[in-house]
């Protein structure tokens, strides 16, 4: 047996923009898509879906079905109503919180088009979808509820059998968690002597548009009953199949193989997953069911989906004095997975850099006779980034002041952390003033105020608006105690091992599951550095149960800043675990060894041994010291002591047509504080795509549905996703201010593009058109809407997108929606 030799990188991995060791698989097609995979006897389903929103089902006749070619059965919910269980949710937000019951297969009631009503197993995928067809059920159609105010008036029921469609009440108050004053004693005196800034937003419905439609693969023939399934969270799936199904979890293995994209919406334990379990344990064949686009776009859940009323408090010099949020958030028909605590995550961000001395949140979340929502890139924190951040620049114009000069005058200063905010998060690290000053330097801010000024002078026809958009948000969940005491159902710790292989190279077994990340280059240059061994040596796995054992997945951008870490842990306990070999061989004192560049040499000597020759040693056992067990493999679980929190500063040049109400992006720069950056290229590639995200959502991205709750945004052709050749090239760059709360001093970067763009885009639209009287332009910014909205302003009527004096509502007091006659800026 030999031993490779040591050839530790000329230059530290970490912070080397690496090409991702996933990509020449991915490019070339040698994928393990779960809709690849093939098992001997397999079947395949078809799920018959119901087409109304709410609707009684009074027969169902499955014969003609039945017969089908090569049809193996037919099953409706009463088949399987005793062993489907319930979909679980993990985060009921009070101990309130009304949560429906969400049978995979409905048995008496549907309440969303889309919602499964039966289940056709046969040989073939498309001989399964043609019998569905012939399936044929009676509906007794009810009166459906879909507008999330009128939800909250609980005049039509989504499930009258619970009496309301208000789930819960969540809210935080800083007066009485005791991290700030009174928000209402600022409004007061706002309205007396300051100023009072009032306004509704529309976060409206988005469709996590993955690239790989969902798909799940059952084999129930081994000693495991074995699900493959395109998911974020295996770990978590597994446990949750158990719990509900009653399968012991030793019995169950998930697979999460190559997972083309989730960004939330593969967050899920999905109805489709517990019944390719129920119905493959039942048959006793594997079973798989790959989704249609379409009915990715049906019935996978959804995000977003909020009203907002904010008031900001402020004297006229800029300074605000008190933040009061409302919120009513539609969760759907369902309580999803973490769906109900999607908004709380908000709850402590609406602050964002600001110092804020008031502050009051409060959150209504709502049943409608929709697709349920849950987690959606970013998940809170994008609704909260637009909230203030709207709210910043509606401040800044109402006191002819510019939106950066009033940003900069609430601010945490960079000499002031950590700091603590009126939220209650302490924020350990971070430089606003240098990012923004980058930003500004990148973007050339000045000369396109002195453009945007001649062309106001001038009048012309296209009118260029500048955005901007300063963030911070929590990411990297996070401290399971904090998450207990939210009523999270479980916790924020991450677990990784690192195996040393008799022959040198290295396995890293990592409890996070990526889908699109890089994890398997950026935890293979951690641990290139962190043991010397060549890049090319270490092997990364993950998504499986059987080879990860422990883990709590990837989502919120938590997978370096918690799982990065519990890999670098597991690695230094590698090194400690060799040192009393490498002192026994090279008969030293462990205390006189030093370990540099993976070899551990004997101070004021050239003796040496690398940590290869090592773990070839310990492998052998031939001459280890007493009381030392073979081998140098390691395990840790690193629970996180805080949130990690990025930030940023984003700056938007958009020219808009007053004729035509056509936009057009002229310049996008961005300069983001992400702490260490492990791949810069990486890094990029998130920055982009999360750009793109977030800026599809102000002008192109919304789910619509028409009266009767059927979704028209049904299919690419009406759901509108946008491609290179609708985004500009992006000016990116990053500031470096590292977290002090992982020893990589890293923070989460996978949301920070999609938090940021959305209320920078729409800033800069809001921004070209503020001198015509406009102050909001509903999302998304079509040019119809810009348009309408020009044309309205024109006429000197109200127009539907200036949210100000639309009905506000108040959540504590959801049945009132009558308009507020002192609405607006004072």
């Amino acid at each position: 047996m030999t031993v490779t030799e040591n050839q530790a990188p000329a230059q530290p991995e970490v912070g080397r923009a690496r090409r991702r060791k996933e990509d020449q698989r991915l490019i070339t097609g040698r994928t393990r898509w779960t809709d690849n995979l093939q098992v001997p006897g397999m079947l395949h389903l078809a799920m018959v879906r119901s087409p109304f929103a709410h609707a009684r089902i009074t027969a169902i006749d499955v014969e003609a079905a039945r017969k089908a070619r090569n049809v193996v059965a037919v099953i409706t919910g009463q088949d399987v109503k005793d062993e489907q269980g319930s979909l679980p949710n993990a985060w009921p937000i009070t101990p309130e919180q009304v949560t429906p019951a969400h049978p995979p297969v409905a048995v008496d009631e549907v309440h969303f088009a889309g919602e499964i009503v039966a289940v056709v197993v046969a040989r073939s995928a498309a001989e399964a979808r043609d019998a569905a067809e012939l399936v044929d059920v009676d509906y007794e159609e009810l009166p459906a509820v879909l507008d999330l105010k009128e939800a909250a008036q609980d005049t039509v029921l989504a499930h009258p059998d619970l009496g309301t469609n208000k789930s819960a009440l969540w809210v935080f108050d800083s007066k009485e968690a005791g991290t700030g004053g009174d928000v209402e004693d600022a409004i007061r005196q706002a309205r007396d002597g300051g100023v009072l800034i009032e306004r509704e937003f529309r976060q409206q419905r988005l469709i996590p548009a993955f690239m790989e439609p969902r798909s799940v693969l059952v084999d129930p023939t081994g000693e495991q009953i074995t699900m493959w399934t395109a998911t974020q969270i295996p770990h978590i799936l597994r446990f949750l199949l158990a719990a509900v199904l009653g399968v012991p979890e030793s019995k169950v293995r998930v697979i999460a193989p190559d997972v083309g994209g989730g960004f939330g919406g593969k967050l899920q334990t999905t109805p489709e997953e517990f019944i390719a379990m129920v119905l493959a344990r039942r048959l006793g064949k594997p079973i798989k069911y790959t989704e249609t686009r379409s009915e990715s776009l049906l019935s996978a859940h959804h995000g977003r989906d909020q009203w907002q009323k904010l008031t900001l408090a402020a004297t006229k010099d800029g300074t605000v004095t008190g933040f009061k949020v409302e919120l009513l958030a539609n969760l759907g028909a369902y309580v999803a997975l973490v769906g109900g605590g999607v908004p709380v995550l908000g709850a402590f961000m609406f602050n964002a850099i600001y110092k804020f001395p008031a502050y009051h949140f409060a959150c209504q979340t709502v049943l409608t006779n929709t697709t349920w929502t849950d987690a959606y890139r970013g998940a809170g924190r994008p609704e909260a980034t637009f909230g203030i951040e709207r709210m910043m620049d509606e401040l800044a114009a109402e006191l002819d002041m510019d939106p950066l000069e009033v940003r900069e005058k609430n601010w945490i200063k960079h000499e002031e952390f950590p700091f603590t905010t009126v939220a209650g998060m302490e924020y350990d690290s971070g430089n606003y003033e240098a990012a923004t000053a980058r930003a500004k330097e990148l973007f050339d801010y000045d000369a396109l105020r002195r453009e945007q000024a001649e062309r106001r002078e001038r009048q012309d026809p296209v009118q260029l608006g500048i955005g901007v958009s300063t963030f911070t948000e929590m990411c990297g969940l996070a401290p399971s105690r904090v998450l207990g005491s939210l009523d999270y159902g479980a916790g924020g710790w991450e677990h990784a091992s690192v195996r040393m292989l008799p022959t040198g190279k290295v396995e890293v077994v990592t409890g996070t599951s990526p889908h699109g990340q890089g994890h398997e280059t950026a935890w293979s240059q951690i641990v290139a550095d962190r043991l010397g061994v060549p890049f090319e040596d270490v092997e990364v796995l993950h998504g499986d149960t059987a080879i990860s054992h422990k883990g709590l997945d990837t989502y919120g951008s938590r997978s370096l800043v918690v799982g990065g870490e519990a890999v670098v842990r597991a690695a230094d306990k590698v090194i400690e675990k060799a040192k009393p070999v490498a002192a026994h061989l090279l008969e030293a004192s462990v205390d006189d060894l030093e370990f540099s560049a993976g070899r551990f040499g004997v101070k004021g000597t050239d003796k040496g041994l690398t940590i290869q020759e090592i773990a070839l040693a310990s492998f052998a056992a031939h001459n280890l010291p007493d009381g030392i067990e073979p081998g140098l493999d390691s395990d840790a679980t690193f629970d996180p002591v805080n949130f990690s929190f990025p930030h940023g500063t984003h700056l938007c040049a958009m020219e808009v047509d007053t004729e035509t109400g056509e936009t057009r992006m002229r310049t996008y720069v961005c300069v983001d504080d992400v702490g260490v950056i492990v791949n810069p290229l990486i890094v990029e590639g998130q920055v982009h795509g999360g750009l793109v995200q977030g800026i599809a959502q102000a002008l192109w991205e919304g789910a619509t549905y028409d009266d009767q709750g059927t979704l028209v945004t049904g299919s690419f052709v009406d759901y509108t996703l946008p491609t290179a050749a609708d985004t500009i090239s992006f000016v990116t760059e990053n500031t470096t201010s590292p977290a002090t709360t992982n020893s990589l001093g890293t923070k989460g970067v996978g949301e920070a593009g999609t938090i940021a763009s959305t209320p920078c885009v729409v800033n800069a639209i809001v921004d070209a058109l503020r001198p015509l009287g406009i102050h909001d332009v509903e999302m998304p910014c079509t040019p119809e809407r810009v348009w309408r909205a020009i044309q309205n302003a024109s006429a000197g009527s109200v127009d539907e997108t200036q949210r100000d004096t639309a009905p506000h509502f108040d959540p504590d007091q959801p049945n009132q929606d009558t308009p507020d006659p002192e609405g607006g800026a004072r």
